[in-house]
């Protein structure tokens, strides 16, 4: 089975490893988790997780979005953090996807990484933006 949502092997350059521009890196991520739910298996569990998937992951891009668009630091901080929960909740819907056997573990690896990497960036930002303010 290839592992086209993961690795993005057969995807445009843009849509492929992570960038540093996390406008296009999480558009990236929503793309992928979109590859992700076409793959799954049309049973009612994987369909209701995938769904959760497909809300927490894609919100991450939106939310930066907004953020970027901050009208105070706090405002900026507090769309951080929502980006942040939602980067957590996604990581849990792969982690059901992967435990309850709907998903092979080796074909979740790149998008388990990205969420790891996305998670540290928030958080140093969120960090960074708390520490500039004092």
């Amino acid at each position: 089975m290839t592992n086209d949502f993961d690795s993005g092997s057969d995807e445009p350059a843009e849509y492929g490893p992570p960038v540093f521009d996390l406008k296009k890196r999480t558009k990236a991520f929503s793309l992928r988790i979109i590859k992700l739910y076409g793959k799954l298996p049309n049973e009612t569990v994987a369909q209701i997780i995938g769904k959760q998937v497909l809300r927490s992951g894609m919100s991450i891009g939106a939310n930066y979005r907004e953020e970027d668009q901050g009208r105070s630091r706090a405002e900026f901080i507090s769309k951080m953090g929502d980006s942040l929960r939602e980067i957590e909740e996604t990581e849990y819907w792969f982690e059901l996807l992967v435990e309850a056997e709907i998903i092979k573990p080796e074909l979740m690896t790149a998008l388990l990484s990205e969420v790891q990497e996305l998670k540290l960036i928030f958080a140093t930002i969120i960090r960074r933006s708390k520490n500039s303010g004092k």
